[in-house]
């Protein structure tokens, strides 16, 4: 386990796991990541594979599979959601349609094969090497990459900024990252990846990403 593994692990632990399955069960997906999970399935994803890394308590990857896609990868630097998504998978009935993954999608990489559509919700605000994520997932988004990320704007920064200071303060470790939007739509641009969704809340930012034809020669 690297050290980006360790502190997020330490972070989403267990008690947090368990509270955001709580609220899952109880609400279904809130906010950006029913907006990002209405737009990966828009138009109709029947028979599409998927892979959500960072994938939480399984929100967008269940979702899609209700949508109508055929399996799943889920991938998480948390053991706790790790198990949490798998038990929810499980008790929907459709565990053996999901494959989990615990650790660092950039170090999984050369496991993680191509998917129809590939997430990344509220993932890389906690990632610092943004370009290495992005740039892997892109690669493996054969129709559809979908992110949300913290607004590009100077009022955000300012909250990451203080958010930040404050871990500092507690001795924690773990740092979040208000990465710049432009750049991380150069590496999807780079990568043959249109802009085809985008919704501006006040805090975070969902765009998704589309190929013109399905990229069949992603690695």
């Amino acid at each position: 386990m690297d050290c980006c593994e360790r502190v997020l692990d330490d972070l989403f632990d267990e008690t947090n796991a368990r509270r955001r399955l709580r609220d899952y069960r109880r609400d279904g997906p809130r906010g950006s990541t029913r907006r990002l999970l209405e737009a990966l399935a828009a138009g109709g994803v029947d028979g599409w594979t998927v892979l959500d890394i960072g994938g939480g308590v399984g929100a967008i990857h269940l979702g899609l599979l209700d949508a109508g896609a055929a399996s799943a990868v889920d991938v998480d630097a948390s053991n706790a959601f790790v198990k949490a998504a798998r038990s929810e998978a499980e008790r929907r009935g459709v565990g053996d349609r999901v494959r989990h993954l615990g650790g660092d999608a950039v170090l999984l990489g050369d496991r993680l094969e191509p998917a129809d559509a590939v997430a990344l919700d509220r993932v890389v605000c906690c990632y610092p090497a943004m370009p290495a994520l992005i740039g892997l997932a892109a690669a493996r988004a054969r129709r559809r990459l979908g992110i949300v990320v913290p607004r590009d704007s100077a009022r955000v920064r300012l909250a990451v900024s203080l958010a930040n200071a404050w871990q500092r303060i507690r001795r924690q470790s773990f740092r979040m990252h208000a990465h710049r939007t432009r750049q991380i739509e150069e590496i999807a641009l780079a990568a043959g990846l249109r802009p085809a969704y985008r919704h501006r809340g006040w805090f975070w930012e969902t765009l998704v990403f589309e190929r013109s034809a399905p990229n069949a020669d992603a690695p």
